[in-house]
């Protein structure tokens, strides 16, 4: 989910709540990150995480599960911040791979148990070497899945092979960190998508994931290759300058990014519309 803001920049917890109802009510979204990437959260405050938190509890709690991101490139910063989000009322946690430093794989086991060790609530692991640098390796991931708290993975590795075999060898429930990627990774065992474009594609995007569960091969295949436009469009640039500019197109407003994020520009806009209407979501 993105994290709005007011056009001077501010943490907007009034929007924050009515987009949290839309993902949940009209897109059909079971669950809802806060405090990833797309909420910007390398750009807020420890205090505006907590805040934002608690906001959106408030607003989809009772039908939805929170989950917040609280990974760092700080395995101390990590355990407070996954602190902070149990109080505020969070569901869960997801915890990226430590970024920029790019540990060595003992590092990396390390830091996911520290935090798995500190933390009350479930985790899932967020496997995105483009971002962060470094991969969870197979025999990384095989060894976390052991703890008791981590009980999942986000996957943006790009790997499939390689989270296949994660998934052969543990109970680690796979979730897709790339929209396109969805289909592929049930076809291995992923449960689900954690997705960007599902501000939008919420509704198809759920529907391809009930059809394939239920066995309907051909109609996820369908929506599948329906929504791709969206799916891939979405990171024509960054996510949460697309999502931004969609919600605005839709009259939902999450306001402005923050720097060094910019506002799309025209060109993008018209890119963007063409997905959404080639996804048939416009």
């Amino acid at each position: 989910m993105v994290t709005p803001f007011t056009v001077a920049g501010e943490l907007d917890l009034d929007a924050a709540a009515k987009l949290a109802s839309y993902l949940v009510d009209e897109q059909h979204n079971d669950a809802l990150v806060v405090n990833g990437t797309t909420g910007e959260s390398p750009t807020t405050s420890d205090t505006e995480k907590s805040e934002l938190i608690g906001a959106v509890v408030d607003a989809v709690g009772d039908r939805a599960q929170i989950i917040a991101g609280v990974g760092t490139f700080d395995t101390i910063h990590s355990i407070h911040l996954a602190d902070q989000a149990t109080k505020a009322g969070a569901n869960g946690l997801l915890v990226v791979t430590p970024y920029y430093s790019k540990p060595p794989q003992p590092g990396i086991l390390a830091h996911f148990r520290a935090v798995a060790d500190a933390a009350e609530l479930p985790i899932l692991i967020y496997d995105i070497p483009g971002r962060s640098g470094v991969a969870v390796q197979t025999e990384t991931l095989i060894a976390l899945a052991a703890h008791e708290k981590i009980i999942g993975v986000k996957d943006a590795k790009g790997d499939l092979p390689a989270s296949a075999a994660v998934m052969a060898e543990t109970d680690l429930a796979y979730y897709s960190g790339d929209d396109a990627m969805t289909l592929p990774l049930l076809s291995v065992g992923a449960v689900g998508v954690v997705g960007t474009s599902t501000h939008f594609s919420g509704v198809g995007t759920k529907h391809l994931i009930e059809a394939y569960e239920r066995g309907d091969v051909t109609e996820a295949l369908r929506l599948h290759r329906q929504l791709l436009p969206i799916y891939t469009g979405i990171f024509r640039t960054q996510g949460v300058i697309l999502v931004k500019a969609g919600l605005a197109l839709q009259g939902r407003s999450a306001g402005p990014v923050r720097l060094p994020m910019v506002n799309a520009t025209e060109h993008e806009l018209s890119h963007l519309s063409a997905d959404l209407s080639a996804a048939g979501l416009l």
